[in-house]
């Protein structure tokens, strides 16, 4: 489910971080404003205590307040300036967080849509989720929030650390010793956090796969009682994510506790070396005192950076999850010059495009979905304009690759294919995407009405013409006896309306396209005879005059094609009308004496 490298090395990578800079040069002005903003109120933190050892020697050992009131007016507007800074910060900050995560879902999502379909033939619903959801929400509050505490954190350090050598350098000195120590503390203890996030973002795709599964496949679940199954194989996934995650929790726990150890060291360091050098008249009570808080200030950043670095670590198994989908590169995909002169598939020359009048060759064409698994080989086929060609055959058999490949779903390995003499891969992806109706065996509808659904396959189309292509499809009669007639919700996936229902929608939404070509994929398998009545007198309409391609199991369906193409292991055995083929005594004979003896009384 989910191609990532859990055994990757378990260190921050430079070369994943140099990817991502690629997605935030458009950002590269705010995060320079937020890094200037971060170093200024690291700066003004780490004079605070400088201002308290003033205060301290000038005013509490002096016990005079001579220019007490302007040292107040200072301090207040110290305090001010740090509060806007702050103000500032926030603000930009999460606008950058928002932003970033709403860019990075963008691309993904034009991703997905240029991938072709082969391949989404081996990734999960949820492991395509977790990388648009909850991933692009680690990486982008990682990044809005971590880098600028990275710089707050370095800034406030450089400060104390000048600070301090210039109040007293050996003090200083001593007090940092414990700094080396933090600094290899981190490195052993970032590898294993890396590796425990890596495993956990890995489960976690897993869990939302499997949450999809389960509500998608509810009827399928109870059917074959397996409500105990699926509990026992999810609490096995939920089982190992809070197996990982207690370790993870555990490492961050341990660290961070040795963290504030070393600190505490540094503190007490500082305080110890200090009041000798009280007594001995070397530093005043100001400058101890400015001493005590620089170590509790100097190793609360590192304290923080060590969160970072943690956060950078998860963030890094979601970016590399995330780049796996962004840099993801297209089997199909239309060529520069093709690109420069009709357009991407956003941005549409249509004007540019011959319309298509329907002719198809397949010229000597081989495929295989994997390695030395071919499926067709060396296949030739000849389709005149506006002729209906049924495909039948056995399970396997290569029908639907047939199809697949005549709607450039899939591309040829060897071979052509020729539309209205052109080769298709020389002209764009949409020019037969544009000209294509195709009506599935399962009909997926969206959440909306059904005068929106229809509207999908044209969104020009007016009210009437909608109309007119549901009467064209014999869908409008029962349309109308709905409460809300076309204003009627269909539910998610159209769950709400028969299956023969949703198929005639399906219809109606192909139609209103006015394809050139058209596709019925097992059109009639899943509803009744009445139904399938309506709906066989709906495919008569519909296809006549269009180029089409039938795969049907229902043999009633094809009787009136143009041509039935038998075929088996990828290669047409027989070629003819429903007539000529019965006469022949083939294998389409007995596979409709079978289905059809009874009921024709043949």
């Amino acid at each position: 489910m989910d191609n990532i490298n859990t055994d990757a090395p378990s260190k921050l990578s430079l070369g994943i971080w140099r990817d991502f800079y690629t997605y935030l040069k458009p950002y590269k002005a705010r995060f320079l404003k937020l890094i200037v903003l971060m170093v200024l109120l690291g700066i003004m933190d780490a004079t605070f205590p400088i201002l308290s050892k003033y205060a301290i020697d000038e005013f509490v050992r002096k016990e005079s307040l001579e220019g007490l009131p302007l040292f107040i007016g200072m301090y207040l507007a110290a305090v001010l300036a740090l509060s806007l800074l702050i103000l500032v910060f926030i603000k930009i900050a999460g606008r950058l967080e928002t932003t970033i995560a709403h860019d990075i879902r963008r691309l993904g999502f034009i991703q997905l849509q240029e991938l072709p379909l082969s391949y989404y033939d081996n990734k999960a619903v949820g492991w395509l989720l977790a990388r648009m959801t909850s991933d692009i929400t680690r990486l982008s509050e990682t990044i809005s929030w971590g880098i600028v505490d990275l710089a707050w954190g370095l800034a406030i350090m450089t400060g104390i650390s000048i600070y301090m050598l210039i109040l007293n350098p050996f003090l200083a000195i001593i007090t940092l010793s414990v700094v080396p120590l933090l600094a290899i503390l981190s490195v052993v203890f970032q590898k294993k956090i890396l590796s425990a996030q890596r495993k956990i973002r890995k489960i976690n795709s897993q869990i939302t796969g499997a949450f999809n599964e389960d509500i998608q496949g509810a009827k399928t679940t109870k059917t074959l009682v397996r409500e105990e199954k699926n509990l026992e194989e999810f609490s096995r996934l939920t089982g190992s994510m809070r197996t990982q995650s207690i370790r993870a929790a555990i490492l961050s726990s341990v660290y961070l506790p040795l963290v504030i150890g070393l600190g505490s060291i540094g503190t007490a360091l500082a305080f110890s070396f200090g009041s000798g050098y009280i007594m001995d008249g070397i530093i005043t009570y100001g400058t101890l005192v400015a001493f005590i808080s620089y170590t509790a200030q100097f190793f609360e950043p590192i304290r923080q950076m060590a969160v970072i670095f943690a956060e950078f670590q998860s963030a890094q198994a979601s970016a590399e999850r995330v780049f796996s989908l962004l840099k993801e590169k297209p089997e199909i995909k239309d060529e520069m010059e093709i690109i420069q002169r009709f357009g991407d598939i956003f941005q549409q020359e249509r004007d540019n495009l011959p319309k298509i009048r329907g002719s198809i060759s397949f010229e000597n064409v081989s495929f295989s979905y994997q390695p030395q698994e071919s499926v067709l080989k060396n296949f030739s086929l000849e389709v005149s304009p506006g002729e209906t060609v049924a495909l039948v055959g056995e399970t396997g058999s290569g029908k639907s690759t047939i199809v697949n490949l005549f709607c450039r779903f899939y591309e040829p390995t060897e071979g052509r294919i020729l539309v209205d003499g052109l080769d298709y891969k020389k002209m764009p992806l949409q020019w037969i995407h544009n000209n294509l109706g195709y009506v599935l065996q399962s009909p997926h509808l969206f959440s909306g009405t059904i005068k929106e659904n229809i509207r999908y396959g044209n969104l020009d189309a007016t009210d009437d013409e909608i109309k007119e292509a549901c009467r064209i499809v014999n869908a409008h009669e029962f349309i109308m006896d709905l409460e809300d007639g076309y204003d009627t919700q269909v539910g998610e996936g159209g769950g709400m309306l028969s299956t023969g229902q949703k198929q005639l929608i399906s219809f109606a939404r192909a139609i209103i396209r006015n394809p050139s070509l058209f596709v019925l994929d097992e059109a009639t398998s899943s509803i009744d005879t009445e139904t399938e009545k309506i709906i066989q007198d709906a495919i008569t309409k519909v296809l006549n005059g269009r180029t089409s391609f039938v795969i049907a199991h229902r043999l009633s369906t094809i009787k009136n094609a143009d041509r039935i193409l038998v075929i088996r292991k990828g290669e047409i055995v027989e070629d003819g009308t429903h007539r000529d083929l019965l006469m022949r005594g083939g294998y389409y004979h007995r596979l409709y004496t079978n289905q059809y003896l009874g009921d024709e009384g043949i």
